[in-house]
């Protein structure tokens, strides 16, 4: 294990993403950078205007309000690891069930995960992310926080659920597994005393790739405008807004589209944090494949 290089490298990035996470929002630095100002007076005389550039004061420059942007990634940072770890543990647990239940020949099970699984892996799931969550009745929903996090949960469930099926029809080939069945052991009890725990190695592995897969997603459908969180806002009389109400870091990418070219470090710096995500997450998901298959070897 402490030659595995990956494990290292990921285990620090870890560290870090989860110091930035729960620890730094409580620097003073941090809380002051948040409060932010659209003008600034200039001592020579004169005013900016938000956004401002990268500086000795503002490292990372600011955001439309003025924020530092260090203040609003840190901010955003737990909001945007909730999302992340709550859409792939709703697919892992729902896919966990239903690959329990198609391996014991639930036919009704089956043809859901494999209709799932090939209609999903034909086309990007970015693309039905998009398709179903710009629906009106989606879109206007008070609790769509939560509907949004089910459905692009739900999108790959069947692919989950399939490998899971099939690892499972894999173990059922050991002769230890006979022998359970000859002694009358119950389903429930072989898949607890069993399938889980030689499954375990192989879905914490795949747990992580998706967390780094869920962060490639929700960073895709920022760009598109697709966000998990905002909320339909009366402004006057029969007319109303759709408002973003979060600094998730997606959010905070799909909205500075409009800035590439005026305030590039805006969707620069976003798009880094969640590239950040994808990279640690997959080195961690490596570094564990190799640790697990080395102890197998």
């Amino acid at each position: 294990m402490f030659q595995n290089i990956y494990l290292k490298i990921g285990g620090t990035m870890l560290l870090l993403l989860l110091l930035v996470t729960f620890i730094f929002p409580f620097f003073p630095f941090i809380q002051d950078g948040i409060e932010g100002g659209r003008v600034k007076f200039l001592e020579e005389g004169g005013a900016i205007t938000a956004p401002y550039p990268p500086s000795s004061e503002l490292l990372l420059g600011s955001d439309r309000d003025g924020r530092s942007l260090i203040s609003v990634l840190v901010i955003g940072a737990k909001e945007t690891l909730l999302i992340i770890t709550l859409i792939t543990v709703i697919r892992y647990a729902v896919g966990m069930v239903l690959g329990v239940m198609a391996s014991f020949g639930n036919r009704l099970i089956n043809s859901i995960l494999d209709t799932f699984d090939q209609m999903f892996a034909s086309l990007p799931v970015v693309f039905f992310g998009i398709l179903i969550l710009t629906m009106p009745f989606i879109l206007f929903l008070d609790n769509r926080f939560i509907v949004v996090i089910l459905i692009i949960a739900m999108i790959e469930v069947g692919r989950v659920g399939v490998s899971i099926k099939d690892q499972i029809m894999t173990i059922k080939k050991e002769p230890y597994i006979d022998a359970a069945i000859t002694v009358g052991v119950s389903r429930m009890t072989m898949t607890k005393n069993y399938y889980l725990p030689n499954m375990l190695p192989s879905l914490v592995v795949q747990f992580f790739f998706d967390l780094g897969r869920v962060a490639l997603i929700i960073g895709q459908l920022g760009v598109f405008s697709v966000f998990v969180t905002q909320e339909l806002v009366q402004i006057d009389a029969g007319y109303a807004k759709i408002i973003n109400t979060s600094n998730n870091w997606a959010t905070l990418l799909g909205e500075a589209k409009k800035d590439i070219y005026t305030a590039y470090w805006i969707p620069l710096y976003a798009a880094m944090a969640i590239l950040y995500l994808i990279v640690t997450f997959n080195i961690v998901g490596e570094g564990l494949r190799r640790v697990f298959e080395r102890k197998h070897a």
